[in-house]
């Protein structure tokens, strides 16, 4: 059988503190089990979402991959428990509490879990300490927000966790949160429909205009859902560059042009028309299988369209394999 290594899934642990509760303030996200096989993830007082035992049960989450020959799943957790808007100490808590959860399960399981830990991007001195234990424990790399606390990744307070990264060869997801809007179109579901896709736009921007992609050409970066909708309005920011220089161009004088196949992004599409114009423009080993489970917006059947798409054999071993391989500095044979 073939590897599959699935680069974007979320995992929860099956039973966390009330943290509101620890902590003494915030709505932070805590877990009740109302029912067998169920918990509902509770914000504060407020209710967010129900979740089932896949997103915790690591032995389950294993059996539902078999069913579509998927080997390997790169667990990070839930955006939602990023926590940056927490004091930065108490989101240090919350992180590491994740961390040692999700390098407990790559212990356990090694030739079956790939582990992103999460660090409180608020304060970037925290953020960079913690960045190199979740190294020291075994993770592979960090999931971060699409913005922290509204502010772009380009802030000069965060290059130095970016140049840290690459120094010390941690790969980085970039996930959507904190959607731009979110409280002007509740309705309709649009945060995640509309809001998602522009939030990964506006975060390749960013660090593309903002130069650390220039300034540290040997980052490895993956953006969640396909790069958001980067890749459909490509055309427009590229015209936008050349257009208005005085606008754009302020920090960076390169071309956006000069990145694309620079960064990864996953194979969240939904329609193999959009991968297979994505893949024109990054090239097959910059493209790396996801499906965001185990949530219903995700690709749950992991990349089963792919298959029927006629693509060579080495295309679909960059999809389905080399392209996370070479994302997270990882050998295929470790998990055979």
């Amino acid at each position: 059988m073939k590897l599959r290594i699935d680069s974007h899934t979320h995992i929860l642990p099956e039973h966390m503190p009330n943290w509101s509760e620890k902590f003494g303030y915030g709505d932070f996200i805590y877990l009740q089990h109302h029912k067998k096989g169920f918990a509902k993830m509770m914000r504060g007082t407020q209710f967010f979402r129900e979740i089932r035992e896949n997103c915790w049960n690591p032995e389950l989450r294993m059996l539902e991959y078999e069913n579509f020959h998927t080997q390997v799943q790169v667990v990070c957790t839930i955006p939602v428990m990023f926590s940056y808007w927490a004091k930065s100490k108490d989101c240090l808590d919350l992180s590491q509490f994740l961390n040692d959860h999700i390098a407990g399960l790559v212990s356990k399981h090694p030739r079956r879990y790939i582990g992103l830990g999460t660090v409180p991007m608020q304060d970037p001195e925290l953020a960079i300490a913690e960045a190199a234990r979740c190294k020291q424990i075994g993770l592979a790399g960090l999931q971060i927000g699409s913005n922290i606390n509204d502010d772009n990744l380009n802030e000069d307070k965060f290059f130095p966790f970016f140049e840290a990264c690459e120094k010390m060869g941690i790969a980085l997801l970039v996930h959507p949160w904190n959607m731009m809007g979110e409280k002007k179109m509740q309705r309709y579901w649009l945060p995640w429909l509309v809001g998602m896709p522009a939030e990964t736009t506006r975060a390749i921007c960013s660090m593309i205009f903002g130069g650390i992609f220039q300034r540290l050409p040997n980052l490895r970066v993956n953006f969640a859902h396909a790069g958001g909708t980067f890749f459909s309005t490509f055309g427009r920011i590229a015209h936008g560059f050349e257009c208005r220089p005085d606008l754009v161009a302020i920090d960076n004088d390169v071309h956006p042009r000069n990145y694309l196949g620079k960064f990864w992004v996953d194979s969240v599409t939904h329609d193999p028309e959009l991968l297979r114009y994505v893949m024109g423009i990054q090239g097959s080993r910059k493209i790396t299988l996801g499906s965001d489970y185990p949530f219903p917006l995700g690709d749950l059947e992991i990349g089963r369209y792919i298959e029927h798409m006629n693509l060579t054999q080495d295309q679909l071993d960059d999809i389905f394999y080399r392209s996370a391989c070479d994302w997270l500095q990882v050998s295929p044979q470790s998990f055979e």
